[in-house]
């Protein structure tokens, strides 16, 4: 009797350290910061030419997306042209996750560009989803007062359609200095490096000069 009891009494222990387990690890996610589905416009972003942007109605659904491949935004070194940059949201660690379609093939180089560390207009990270990688697309890239540099070898095409949405997914660990890049697959990075150049910084979404519609951005961070 006393043996069934020992054992019944461990089982709830058992239990009970599991459920407390299950709560912690509840509590340490990382908490949402920002949330985005252009439902009530874009407000809340900054973008680098306000005439490369367009809210627009596709589909019962609000997007925010680039209308065309020029820009009057001219940066100081080379690097992407359409930026659109949440306002007022600094991070370091993050979790970014996003919608994106492309609206136009241009070949090799057809991308989607995400931001993110951004210290100034000459000083950020970015990585640039092209279609067919090589050392200026399909790569992350450093732009530190100098043209953009890629920081990976990336040997992964980006396999954009016509009218399909995608899912995109950018891991940042500043003590690591791991940056992790998903595409479509959320299980597996697309690509991935590790650098401490950038701590706490700014987050955008936006193109080198392509066109695409942006929707359900979702920022977890610190």
């Amino acid at each position: 009797m006393r043996a069934i009891t020992l054992f019944l009494v461990t089982i709830l222990f058992s239990f009970i350290s599991l459920i407390q387990g299950e709560n912690k690890k509840k509590s340490t996610k990382t908490p949402l910061i920002f949330e985005e589905n252009f439902e009530n416009g874009y407000s809340r972003w900054e973008v680098t030419d306000s005439k490369s942007w367009t809210h627009r109605k596709v589909d019962s659904n609000h997007v925010f997306g680039i209308n065309r491949r020029k820009s009057d935004y001219k940066p100081k070194v080379r690097s992407p042209y359409h930026i659109a940059l949440i306002k007022d949201v600094k991070v370091a660690d993050f979790e970014l996750t996003f919608d994106v379609k492309s609206t136009k093939d241009t070949g090799g180089h057809r991308d989607c560009c995400v931001f993110f560390n951004w210290q100034d207009s000459n000083h950020f990270y970015y990585c640039h989803l092209g279609a067919n990688p090589d050392p200026h697309s399909g790569q992350i890239m450093i732009v530190k007062d100098t043209p953009r540099k890629a920081i990976t070898n990336n040997k992964n095409k980006t396999p954009w359609e016509n009218n399909t949405w995608h899912k995109v997914k950018v891991i940042r660990d500043t003590k690591k200095g791991t940056i992790e890049v998903y595409f479509d697959d959320m299980n597996k990075p697309h690509m991935s490096v590790s650098d401490k150049t950038f701590g706490k910084g700014r987050i955008g979404i936006g193109s080198f000069d392509d066109m695409n519609d942006f929707d359900n951005v979702r920022l977890r961070g610190k």
